[in-house]
């Protein structure tokens, strides 16, 4: 009897230890504890003062508190965040705020822990409002379908072209939207409206500024023959006027000189480049439209552009492979690649008051069985003060 006695006594010991260090330990722990937010911040080092009560889709954030160890679940109003383990200490979770739009906004964050215990915490996700980065072709004749390329497209969406009309929203996707363009629309910028904020674009549609080859009319030394003033059967539709077609076989570096000339053949528009594209060529872009009803897979177009006293054989090279599949498109190049491609053959451009010289020249190995039409050569800014 004694011995089941002591038994008995000793296990009632060792169970009010473990009660009493289950106790120290939880006396140890901050707040008992419990999980608790301090604050959240950004995480970039040098800005970790940086407080948060919000953040755009996608953003990295930091949560600081105690006892977030054992968090399973973090939830953005009805969006669930992905959480990395590695990610998630006592002291922190490091975690991005999800992409998708919430159905239902409360402006709360939840968390949810092991013990199935929740805290919530006011955060408020901030939605984009729509972001327009290109379209596939900036020249779409009325009736037609334009492609404008973008994030945060979320409906309801209006898009408004320059004039004031409204297109008809043929499809939306996030980072897309399809657009009849409306009777009305005129050359200029497109503005798109979700319940989250509206965007002017910094692109135009139709295009229309500093064109300094367009074919209309021909002006320069070489190939009017080239230039379709009446598209016939077979031809590419006109989207401003004249454009350049070129359909034949061009041999391995054979010297094709397609458009161009000197100042003095160009004419006036040679003179439309902004003195200040040609000063800080890292705020233009050169952009032109193409249509390939045959592959540009060989050989290889030199642009000459921006250049004040003679003509540039090596550069700049526009290379293959591009192929529109018989559709136009706008081809966009930053102008300091331009500007860097002359300097590296040691050509530093220079504003000329008496406007500049410009060649379309193929001339590269491959043979290329060509037919290609381009159109509306422009150097326009890359962002418009806003």
């Amino acid at each position: 009897m004694k011995k089941i006695y002591r038994q008995g006594l000793f296990f009632a010991l060792l169970a009010l230890m473990a009660a009493f260090q289950i106790a120290c330990k939880e006396e140890n722990l901050s707040n008992n504890g419990d999980p608790s937010i301090t604050y959240i911040r950004i995480t970039n080092p040098a800005s970790s003062d940086s407080l948060l009560v919000g953040a755009f889709q996608n953003n990295l954030i930091a949560i600081v508190g105690e006892n977030l160890q054992e968090v399973r679940e973090i939830w953005f109003n009805d969006q669930k965040a992905v959480l990395t383990p590695t990610y998630v200490t006592s002291k922190s979770i490091l975690v991005s705020v999800p992409a998708m739009v919430p159905k239902e906004i409360n402006n709360i964050m939840k968390m949810i822990f092991a013990n199935g215990r929740t805290l919530e915490h006011s955060f408020e996700v901030q939605i984009n409002e729509p972001e327009l980065l290109s379209m596939s072709c900036e020249y779409v004749p009325e009736g037609g379908v334009a492609t404008i390329n973008g994030n945060y497209f979320y409906p309801p969406l209006t898009v408004t072209f320059a004039g004031g009309a409204i297109g008809e929203l043929v499809s939306v996707e996030d980072q897309i939207i399809q657009v009849r363009v409306p009777k009305g629309a005129v050359a200029g910028q497109l503005t798109v409206k979700s319940n989250f904020g509206e965007t002017k674009s910094d692109f135009w549609f139709r295009d229309n500024r500093n064109i300094f080859l367009g074919n209309d009319p021909f002006t320069g030394w070489w190939n009017q023959s080239y230039v379709v003033t009446k598209p016939g059967a077979g031809d590419p539709i006109a989207i401003n006027g004249n454009y350049i077609r070129v359909k034949e076989a061009i041999s391995g570096w054979q010297w094709k000189e397609v458009a161009g000339g000197p100042p003095d053949a160009m004419g006036p528009i040679s003179k439309n480049i902004p003195d200040a594209a040609i000063l800080r060529p890292a705020d233009y872009n050169l952009k032109f439209e193409v249509n390939t009803l045959k592959p540009y897979n060989n050989n290889l177009l030199k642009i000459n552009v921006g250049l004040a006293n003679d003509f540039v054989t090596d550069a700049y090279q526009w290379a293959p492979p591009y192929d529109t599949k018989g559709v136009w498109r706008t081809v966009t190049i930053p102008f300091e690649e331009v500007a860097a491609s002359y300097e590296s053959l040691g050509v530093r451009m220079s504003v000329s008051p008496n406007g500049y010289y410009t060649r379309l020249l193929f001339h590269g190995g491959g043979d290329l069985d060509a037919d290609i039409s381009l159109d509306n050569f422009r150097v326009v800014p890359k962002i418009l003060k806003k």
